[in-house]
């Protein structure tokens, strides 16, 4: 099932560090942290006795041996345990890394202890609530055995491994559940797949859910920048790491190894409490993609207008998080169950957002998708598709190297949902395209609005996000697509999210006009009257790199773009309107 595709490369041992953290050594015990115990200056005390077991061996079922810190309430009392599974080391909470990413995005420290995981739960709060929380270094990862792997199926059978040796603990109620963001959201849809007994609720808080699409290859392109941080800047461990990069250089079609990446999301049953964004531009396209595949029958998702570590942190959200595991793993009669099943977000991009606005599904009942035709000649959107063919272009490599098509709205129109292009496109002097998309938000007299996910909107913030670090400034709803890899996967496809297959190539012969469909990722955009909304048509990254320091993706283009609209190439952008 592709294991034998696997690249791997030598690992190093995490030593002191920016990665090191005041807990990284290893110290196997027991030992309790009295209430108003505080790790570090920083650091909030804890407000409650927590028992704190370190560096506990459990062998998983090939024999490897992995380490997990375990972080319970004092007490006879069964509880049910919270699991944080990721490579980032257990004892990193205190690092600089961390404490240096809280301080760029504008969180204080002292919202959490330092015992939680980086974007994980933290113990001080759960344990004060009846919760235990485990931490675990996963195979491969400082003191633990075997050599890591990244994202895949293996992760879900030793996480299934974990979950049952903890639920037989004589501490807990036999209640498992997961929770964190990234990296933690994406182990939980392997693991849930994998359907260990013991586990009772997943809480995925924005994640990839399909390596090949969202992490190294995204719309067929080899834009490994974000993915070659991950792999350099994690999985410290004394055997080997899976070396993701090399396989997206050998494998640059979908084959086992990638199908192996994608979680079974039909055998995904438990209850589940997804947490997404449009603004993610790692994240958003695979938490959606898990929300609207996973077979859970009881599944909440909610839909922020931030970025994910504030929104985790947050206190209101925590608490409503705890609202659902008090009602799943505890059996509370708390009114969960009467939560909407869809709380999303509106943006504005001008300081009125809406958010936790209520429906039964997304998009919601009331939104129909709606066509609006390119016209090369006045360079504008409309919903009637121009009688006459006409074609608009750029030449790679000059300025500029986009074109663009405009609409105004004479009334507020909201979009909700899944946007998506069907253009008709032609390489003049070249054989393929990159194409990338952007679907923006003008004012009333043109000016592109945008807004910053983070509270930290410094000189520093506004720096990085120019050109860059699209996860930290919300800029628009975008996509790309490698036009050699057009082929569309019909069983995965629907009218509003096209799916490509990334099995094949394609390649374009002088004088082919062929049609494209690009799926842009989900919205949630009121546009008041007057004001205008832009699709940008580009040869190169519109929103640059994901996160400050990343590698920059260059283009494979060259020659002149052409997008043909109208008559026979009624080339369109379809965009979610909710009903007025």
């Amino acid at each position: 099932m592709g294991d034998d595709q696997k690249v791997f490369t030598p690992s190093q041992p995490l030593e002191p560090g920016a990665r090191y953290g005041i807990l990284s050594g290893f110290e196997p015990g027991t030992r309790t942290l009295e209430a108003g115990f505080q790790i570090a200056p920083p650091f909030m005390p804890l407000p409650v006795d927590i028992v704190f077991e370190k560096d506990v061996p459990v062998t998983l079922r090939d024999g490897v041996t992995i380490h997990v810190d375990v972080f319970r309430p004092v007490g006879s009392e069964k509880v049910p345990v919270i699991v944080a599974w990721s490579p980032y080391g257990k004892g990193q909470g205190t690092s600089a890394s961390v404490m240096g990413i809280f301080g760029m995005v504008g969180l204080d420290n002292d919202i959490v202890s330092g015992l939680a995981k980086f974007e994980g739960p933290d113990p001080a709060y759960w344990c004060a609530r009846g919760y235990a929380i485990c931490n675990p270094d996963i195979r491969g990862v400082v003191d633990s055995e075997g050599d890591s792997v990244v994202w895949d199926r293996q992760e879900g059978r030793d996480c299934y491994d974990l979950i049952e040796w903890l639920g037989v603990q004589d501490w807990c109620t036999g209640k498992v559940a997961m929770s964190g963001t990234s990296y933690l959201a994406v182990s939980q849809w392997f693991t849930a797949a994998e359907q260990p007994p013991h586990l009772a609720a997943i809480n995925p808080w924005e994640g990839v859910s399909d390596v090949y699409r969202d992490l190294v290859l995204r719309g067929g392109m080899p834009d490994t920048g974000f993915a070659e941080q991950l792999q350099n800047n994690s999985y410290w461990g004394r055997g080997q790491r899976e070396d993701i990069l090399a396989e997206a250089e050998r494998y640059p079609l979908v084959n086992d190894l990638w199908e192996n990446k994608i979680p079974r999301f039909d055998r995904i049953t438990v209850p589940a409490y997804v947490v997404a964004s449009y603004s993610n531009t790692l994240h958003t396209a695979g938490t959606f993609r898990a929300w609207r595949r996973m077979a859970s029958e009881d599944k909440w998702l909610r839909i922020h207008n931030s970025q994910e570590w504030p929104d985790y942190y947050d206190e209101a959200n925590t608490e409503d998080l705890r609202r659902f595991f008090d009602h799943v793993l505890k059996g509370e009669d708390n009114g969960w169950e009467r939560t909407p099943r869809v709380r999303y977000s509106l943006l504005d991009l001008e300081g009125c957002d809406r958010v936790n606005v209520p429906a039964d599904q997304f998009p919601p009942a009331d939104v129909t998708s709606t066509k609006y035709y390119l016209d090369g000649r006045s360079r504008t959107l409309a919903t009637a598709a121009p009688t006459d063919g006409a074609t608009a272009g750029y030449t790679v490599g000059a300025n500029p190297d986009t074109v663009s098509f405009v609409t105004r709205f004479d009334r507020e129109t909201v979009l909700v949902g899944y946007p998506k292009a069907h253009l008709w496109v032609e390489a003049e002097g070249h054989d393929d395209m990159d194409l990338f998309l952007l679907v923006q938000k003008l004012d009333a007299h043109g000016t592109p609005l945008q807004q910053f996910t983070v509270p930290n909107q410094g000189a520093l913030i506004q720096d990085v996000t120019e050109r860059g670090a699209s996860i930290l400034r919300y800029k628009g709803s975008d996509g790309r697509l490698r036009v050699s890899m057009r082929h569309l996967d019909e069983k995965l496809s629907t009218e509003d999210v096209p799916a490509h297959s990334f099995d094949r190539v394609e390649k374009l012969s002088p004088g082919d006009v062929v049609d494209v469909e690009i799926d842009l990722l989900p919205v949630g955009l009121t546009f008041y009257p007057g004001e205008q909304l832009r699709l940008v048509v580009s040869g190169r990254s519109l929103l640059g790199t994901m996160m400050p320091g990343n590698r920059e993706y260059v283009p494979a283009n060259k020659g002149r773009h052409i997008v043909h609209t109208g008559g026979e190439y009624a080339s369109y952008l379809q965009l979610p309107v909710k009903n007025a």
